[in-house]
């Protein structure tokens, strides 16, 4: 399974100095690069290189350094294709599709730049890297970690780091091939429903009100919208000090619920159903007060943190389909749109059961796991002789 572990650099300035320079080179030069894939169809890589590699070399970069940044374009290319035809840019013809496909990839300066052995080696007892940069290479680079970062950095690292600039700040981020725990049978399954007012309500009976985080998320949107307002170099500082807070806040929250679910699960020997939401922002048509609300709900966040956490312990999980499951009584399987009486209250029109509607929901979503589950399991009946 893989990972990333992101650990941050203490530079001198003299190494600072070298590490900004770097990486705005080698993504102007990525700029070019794109430039001229797209004049010539964006062709493979091998042909691309052609094109374009003794030019990299001219301009200063390693070899190493040049390999890298032609295919960290052409990688590009390929991901922007494939958002095309999965229609994550829109329909054909549209505004959004079509600026995408006139005009070539960009790259901001301080973008990141794949790092593999030859460019980059790690000295984990002393915590410093040797790195290269269009100045030389940098020995005795300084970074800091949490420490379970680190051991897993340590142990298991595998494959390319990133370097990135972030607000002024250097951070390499590390991919890790950790070894995924052997999955047990389960004993029952756990769901999962996730929502807005409610980030996750599991069959246990836990549940992560979504209150908090909503009133958070009205106070920055409020905040950035009186500091925009301003337009003084003041409040664009401030704007700039407050960038992605948000987004870190809403991480942990879901690190933590994450990590509570798979802890109960592993605990109790069952298994996970989640509800597969994929494509959600494309079906739902809502009005434009709701729309801030469901865009900044990372429900595809909190599903990525449990997959991982449940690998990592040998959970098992399954994705189920989410249709009717906030309309059907888990106790007599009726369905029926009215059953739904509010956001909260679901009161069962065919047997009467009245029960919390998140809670009603995910007893459906751990009986239709079940089903899966147990569908998709091997058969352990002897062959007939």
């Amino acid at each position: 399974m893989k990972i990333v572990v992101q650990v941050k650099l203490m530079p001198e300035a003299e190494q600072a100095a070298a590490l900004r320079s770097t990486l705005r080179t080698v993504n102007d030069l990525a700029c070019w690069v794109s430039q001229v894939a797209f004049a010539r169809g964006v062709p493979r890589e091998y042909e691309l290189r052609k094109h374009t590699y003794l030019h990299l070399k001219a301009q200063g970069l390693g070899a190493q350094a040049a390999q890298h940044v032609i295919k960290k374009v052409r990688d590009a290319y390929t991901t922007l294709h494939a958002n095309l035809r999965a229609g994550n840019l829109g329909k054909p013809k549209s505004r959004r599709r079509v600026k995408a496909e006139s005009k070539p990839i960009a790259f901001r300066p301080e973008a990141a730049q794949p790092y593999d052995d030859r460019c980059l080696s790690w000295q984990y007892d002393q915590q410093t890297v040797s790195i290269w940069t269009t100045s030389g290479r940098l020995k005795n680079v300084r970074f800091v970690g949490y420490c379970d970062a680190l051991k897993t950095l340590q142990q298991y690292r595998k494959g390319e780091s990133d370097l990135i600039e972030r607000d002024g700040v250097f951070y390499l981020v590390a991919t890790c091939e950790v070894p995924e725990a052997e999955r047990y049978e389960p004993d029952g399954f756990i769901g999962v429903d996730l929502g807005i007012a409610n980030i996750a309500t599991a069959s246990t009976g836990y549940m992560a009100a979504g209150r908090g985080l909503n009133r958070y998320r009205k106070r920055q949107l409020d905040l950035r919208r009186k500091l925009q307002k301003k337009r003084t170099k003041s409040a664009k500082r401030r704007l700039k000090a407050r960038a992605r807070k948000e987004a870190r806040h809403a991480a942990n929250t879901n690190h933590i619920i994450s990590k509570t679910i798979v802890t109960e699960a592993e605990r109790t020997g069952r298994g996970l159903s989640l509800e597969e939401l994929k494509g959600i922002r494309t079906r739902v048509r809502l009005r434009k007060p709701q729309r801030v609300a469901l865009h900044s709900w990372a429900f595809s966040q909190l599903g990525d943190f449990i997959v991982y956490k449940a690998k990592r312990a040998g959970v098992p999980l399954v994705f189920v389909d989410p249709a009717y499951t906030s309309q059907m009584c888990s106790q007599c399987r009726y369905i029926d749109k009215r059953n739904r009486v509010d956001q909260g209250l679901f009161i069962c029109r065919g047997c009467g059961v009245v029960a919390h509607a998140d809670r009603n929901a995910s007893h459906n979503i751990a009986q239709r796991g079940e089903n899966v589950w147990n569908a998709g399991r091997e058969s352990r009946v002897p062959a007939t002789p």
